[in-house]
Formats: C-alpha cells, sequence, structure tokens
C-alpha cells in the first residue's frame, strides 16, 4: 500500500494499481484535483459532484468492499457541527493486514462506540491546521491518544497553493504543539505490515 499526500485534507492510497482518493476538493481551493478516470472516491464530509467517471463513490457510513479492499465509513461529529449532529465520516481501510484511519474534519471526543469501530490501526491520516476550520494539534493529540496508531500523517495545515476558507497553522509550528518529532519526511509512504513498530511514530508526507 502506498500513500501520498497532495495538500488539504486530501490523500491517495494506492493499492495493487487501484486508487482510493480521499476528500479531492482541490478544485475549490484553487488547485487541480487529483482524481482520475477508475479511482473509487471518498468523502468525509459535504463535497461537490466528481468531474470524472469514477469506479465509485463512498461518501456515508456503512461497510464497503471495493478492489477486494475493506472499507468501513464510521460515522463521526465533523468539527463545525453542533453535538449530537454526525455530519462527517471517518473511514477505516484493510488490506493485507495493514489498517489505515482517514480522520477527516472530526470533532475530537470519540465515543467507545466509535472507538470500538476503529479498533486496532497502523496508519492515521490526521488533520491539524486547526483554527476553527479543522483539528488543531491539541485536538490531533486527543485522537491519537485514544487510538493509538502505529504511524500518524499530519494533513491540511497552511499551504501558500491553496486558498483556505480560514488560515491554517503551518507544519512546524502545529508539530511543536502536538509534540511529536518527524521520524522522517518521504515523498510516498509504503506501508508494510513487516516494517511496523509498536511506538506510534510521525511521518511526514511532502506534498505530490
Amino acid at each position: 500500500m502506498d500513500i501520498q499526500f497532495y495538500g488539504a485534507n486530501c490523500v491517495v492510497l494506492t493499492i495493487k494499481g487501484q486508487r482510493f482518493v480521499l476528500d479531492d476538493n482541490l478544485a475549490e481551493l484553487g488547485a487541480k484535483s487529483v482524481l482520475k478516470p477508475g479511482d473509487i472516491a471518498l468523502y468525509s464530509g459535504a463535497h461537490t459532484k466528481p468531474t470524472v467517471e469514477t469506479k465509485l463513490v463512498i461518501d456515508y457510513p456503512g461497510e464497503y468492499e471495493a478492489a477486494n479492499v475493506s472499507i468501513y465509513g464510521i460515522a463521526a461529529q465533523a468539527h463545525m457541527d453542533e453535538a449530537g449532529k454526525q455530519t462527517a465520516t471517518m473511514y477505516k481501510i484493510i488490506n493485507g493486514g495493514v489498517s489505515v484511519l482517514l480522520a477527516g474534519h472530526i470533532y475530537p471526543d470519540l465515543s467507545d462506540s466509535q472507538l470500538e469501530a476503529i479498533g486496532m490501526i497502523d496508519v492515521m491520516v490526521i488533520p491539524v491546521g486547526g483554527n476553527g476550520y479543522t483539528l488543531d494539534p491539541i485536538g490531533a493529540q486527543k485522537v491519537i491518544r485514544a487510538v493509538e496508531p502505529k504511524l500518524v500523517v499530519p494533513v491540511h495545515y497552511a499551504d501558500k497553493a491553496l486558498n483556505f476558507p480560514v488560515p491554517q497553522q503551518d507544519l512546524d509550528n502545529a508539530l511543536k504543539e502536538l509534540a511529536m518529532e518527524p521520524q522522517e519526511h518521504v515523498a510516498k509512504l509504503r506501508v508494510k505490515e513487516s516494517d511496523l513498530s509498536d511506538l506510534t511514530q510521525l511521518i511526514v508526507i511532502d506534498k505530490s
């Protein structure tokens, strides 16, 4: 499984040649969409219709199977939701013994039932930009401690190429508040079950 980062909350997981694209709203932020025909598109919240012919669009909680990959959409309170509402969806993706949690713009207090649905996670992709728009480092830290993933990938931080509705914190300051030192910076994260440690480590994926 390979993971690439394209800015904002957009990551692409490539599993046996099939691309799974999360939250490609890059065109709305002044950049170019990375969706390609045949991709499987996942959205953690409200979105516009894809402009290419995707293989499948997943934007609601539920259990899915696509390209021999298991996908679990878990309902969550969005960061901007009123208490009791759940308009966001977290995604747990499992393939070949590796599990990935795509957190999205969630409220950081997860319930016991949500944590049970999340279960054991190898890689968690989580926003850190804050400023009321998404998780800030303190909220992200709360989610990390609750889930205890083996690898943490920060996303959705300040990016001069993107026009965020609310300014986002830059990555260096976010990581200082998160109190986690990057284990490494990579252009693409290749995840193998045999390479995973039992300790939680932070990996920065450089924007593609």
